[in-house]
């Protein structure tokens, strides 16, 4: 048989070809490569470019992760939410106005200021690396960290500089004027006496009688309100950088390089104790001041040089640095980079005691006298190795995370009946949770945190089959897997175990209901005849002083015609109860001090230009034909704006 097959190769080749290729076209496997295939649901589209859920998703995956790296103590969970979601789709279709907009009018960044962006982004310190006994910037750290390469890392910060030119001219020339301000302002903090008749719930609860067929009934009409809602016990391991540390073994060479590499990050600088004169000569002086300026601290050079312990007394009366003069000159101690160049390379030739030359700097002439030292102190090896051998292990598992992540990823599918062999692997524990369901929890942190982990852990064949789930990415540098252990599905509580809640919140309604209902009564009662009406003490509310009363409250009070007061007004309150305003007049507003009015007026325009930046965006929205095709979820609300 195999002899056959050795003879006839080529005919059976050309037998699997036509029947493997079907089968490919069947699957979708040949219009992925002929780039025909499906590219995902159009979400959005501007100027005729689509955007699609893949680059949607992974966007909102980018943002999530760049936000979890910033603010480590942030709940993840609340940005993993549909109205969050879309937030995220309505700053891409905003990104691509603006790109188009800078198109048209010709915006660009010079490559000379791209380089420049991107040589000093602070972001970028922690991708140089030691490697070799050197330091050096780690190109593929960077890739798998932000998913770009530092040259397309410039382009983007280039393309971020150039949409937000489009909106700069807008923004910059929005103002208000003093005038404009007060009329805003004054109907802002507009003011009304008020004075508030309360009818709450709890007054009348015991007015309110239900028998245990009424509870029945509202049980089973709100039947959703008590429901279970379906639970898993799981089991679950997390891959991070700090797993991936304790299988790194660091080499004493490594260890001690970091450490003459890092002396000076590892102690204390030296710091030095000078006072100094100044003659001011700014650099917008013409030279004749200068040259004046000049002459003035040549000549108290040498006063200080005859006589060097006058100097804090010449410098008392002489010095124009408002900060030191009255101190006699003394700057107290600094170290290198807290003083213009000129003046601390001066500063640190000197010898305790030692008074400098002239100084030129961009404020002036300088005299400089060292008055003491503190040496850097750098702490010896020993007193530091845990900590380097911490440090660069911590480098060492970003570089090896991703073959752990590898390893990880294969052994929670090819054994996926448990997670025990990659946690034996990779020396991880198996965590176990009680109680998880497909929302997470306020307060959850790592995984459980995770809405996609938790998916996936209630996916179909997570819940009957009880597999592992597939490595999940949770986090920069952080992968899961879990499987379900026990489920229980969702379920309503039978009305015996909820019996009690059910009775206090139809209690609650009704009591609601009679509140309002005498409330009402009141209200056209007092509207007819206010003898006797009973209402509290005079308060002056507003928005911005509420004194305690609900806003409902304040809002009908401001609402009332201030032609037509006194006057009387009903608020439903909800399960607040109700509430009868008696509005008495309104009170102007108290006119702010000069310095306020000025700071409000500041305010003003700042709100005016955002507002005119988001008349002309909208404005660029039609023009580019910009819009959004899946629907604003229900509950986004300013959600959706970051």
């Amino acid at each position: 048989m195999f002899d056959f097959i050795r003879q006839h190769n080529k005919i059976l080749m050309v037998v699997l070809f036509l029947l493997i290729v079907p089968s490919f076209v069947v699957v979708g496997v040949l219009d992925r490569y002929s780039g025909s295939g499906n590219k995902g649901e159009k979400v959005a589209s501007v100027a005729g470019e689509s955007i699609r859920r893949p680059e949607w998703d992974a966007q909102h995956r980018n943002e999530v992760d760049r936000i979890r790296q910033q603010r480590s103590d942030v709940d993840p969970a609340i940005f993993d939410t549909d109205a969050q979601r879309y937030g995220t789709l309505e700053r891409m279709v905003r990104d691509r106005v603006l790109a188009a907009a800078a198109a048209q009018d010709h915006f660009v960044v010079t490559e000379q200021r791209q380089l420049e962006i991107f040589q000093n982004d602070p972001g970028l310190a922690s991708f140089v690396v030691v490697k070799d006994g050197k330091r050096q910037f780690d190109r593929e750290l960077f890739l798998r960290a932000t998913g770009m390469t530092p040259e397309q890392h410039q382009a983007a910060l280039a393309a971020q500089m150039v949409r937000q030119q489009v909106l700069k001219g807008i923004a910059d020339t929005a103002l208000a004027t003093p005038a404009q301000t007060a009329v805003m302002l004054n109907a802002f903090y507009d003011r009304r006496e008020v004075q508030v008749a309360r009818f709450a719930p709890g007054d009348f609860a015991t007015k309110v009688t239900v028998s245990d067929a009424d509870l029945e009934v509202y049980y089973k009409q709100h039947v959703a309100q008590f429901q279970v809602p379906e639970q898993a016990s799981i089991e679950y391991l997390v891959l991070d950088l700090e797993a991936a540390k304790k299988n790194i073994a660091v080499n004493e060479a490594d260890v001690r390089t970091y450490y003459e590499q890092n002396r000076e990050r590892l102690g204390t600088k030296e710091e030095r104790r000078a006072s100094h004169i100044l003659i001011s000569a700014p650099s917008s002086a013409s030279a004749a001041e200068r040259e004046k300026a000049r002459e003035k601290a040549q000549g108290l050079l040498a006063e200080v040089k005859k006589a060097p312990s006058s100097f804090a007394e010449i410098a008392r009366k002489n010095s124009q640095d408002p900060g030191s003069a009255e101190k006699g000159g003394d700057l107290d101690f600094v170290t290198r980079g807290a003083m213009v160049k000129p003046f601390e390379d001066a500063m640190f030739a000197l010898k305790k005691g030692e008074i400098s030359d002239l100084v030129e700097t961009e404020f002036g002439y300088h005299i400089i006298q060292l008055n003491d030292i503190k040496p850097g102190v750098v702490p010896p090896f020993e007193q530091v190795r845990a900590k380097i051998e911490d440090e660069v292990r911590s480098q060492q598992a970003t570089q090896e995370f991703a073959k752990a992540a590898e390893t990880f990823t294969d052994a929670v599918y090819q054994q996926p009946d448990s997670l025990k062999p990659a946690a034996d692997k990779l020396k991880l524990t198996i965590r176990t949770a009680d109680k998880v369901s497909r929302a997470p929890v306020p307060g959850a942190a790592g995984a459980l945190a995770s809405r996609n982990f938790l998916n996936a852990l209630f996916a179909p064949d997570s819940l009957e089959r009880k597999h592992n789930t597939e490595a999940i990415e949770i986090g920069p540098n952080q992968l899961a897997s879990g499987r379900v252990t026990q489920y229980a599905p969702a379920r309503a509580q039978p009305l015996e175990e909820v019996k009690d809640k059910v009775r206090a919140q139809l209690v609650a309604e009704r009591a609601g209901a009679l509140a309002k209902a005498e409330g009402e009564a009141k209200l056209a009662a007092w509207q007819s005849n206010a003898v006797g009406a009973t209402f509290g003490a005079a308060l002056t509310v507003s928005r911005v002083d509420a004194q305690s009363q609900p806003m409902p409250v304040i809002e009908a009070a401001l609402r009332a015609d201030p032609a037509k007061l006194p006057a009387l007004v009903g608020v439903d309150l909800g399960t607040q109860g109700y509430a009868v305003v008696r509005v008495n007049k309104t009170v102007p507003r108290t006119p702010p001090a000069a310095e306020m009015a000025q700071q409000e007026t500041q305010q003003v325009a700042l709100a005016t230009s955002a507002a005119e930046s988001a008349a002309y965006y909208e404005m660029l929205k039609s023009r580019f034909k910009a819009e959004i095709l899946v629907p604003m979820p229900v509950d986004a609300g300013m959600a959706i704006r970051r």
